[in-house]
């Protein structure tokens, strides 16, 4: 597996995978699919602000993407981001969520500017609460039923990792 920094030319992969999880999963609350167009723009946002944007490669095809960026616009949480990591079906299981957080913890610890890394996950989502208790994060709050996807109420919970840094 090879973890690297994302290009252009992934964002055919990152969309599909996107666009999967928008119509098969709760990992994403939107429930209209996007274009490439969205993902140019937020690849865009992101990379213009410094903030990693990370591929797993598994045999030569992208297996998964991560990301975080800015939790809130105002400028009093400049230090506070939020994670997000999606893995193809296909590759599950394979430690590439793993592999894509680690990455992340590790670009974020190296950066200086990162205090707390945020994760809000679907609160029946277990695999990903557990990855991220299996790095750090504690769990800081749930928010019942804020969410609304395939005819049914959705609970957030909010899991939490700090970081030391000097602002």
């Amino acid at each position: 597996m090879l973890i690297r920094d994302a290009d252009k030319p992934d964002l055919d992969a990152v969309l599909a995978i996107h666009n999967t999880n928008i119509a098969e999963s709760t990992a994403l609350w939107d429930t209209d699919e996007v274009d490439l167009d969205d993902r140019l723009a937020w690849f865009t946002d992101r990379t213009a602000a410094g903030m990693p944007i990370l591929i797993a490669e598994i045999d030569g095809e992208v297996a998964g993407y991560a990301s975080y960026g800015q939790w809130r616009p105002k400028s009093g949480y400049r230090f506070s981001v939020e994670n997000s990591v999606y893995v193809d079906s296909r590759f599950r299981r394979r430690g590439a969520a793993t592999a894509l957080l680690a990455e992340l913890i590790t670009r974020a610890t190296d950066s200086g500017r990162v205090h707390a890394m945020i994760a809000a996950i679907e609160s029946s989502n277990s695999p990903s609460i557990v990855l991220h208790e299996r790095f750090g994060f504690v769990t800081v709050g749930e928010l019942p039923e804020v969410g609304y996807k395939f005819g049914r109420w959705m609970d957030l919970t909010l899991m939490q990792r700090n970081f030391p840094i000097e602002p």
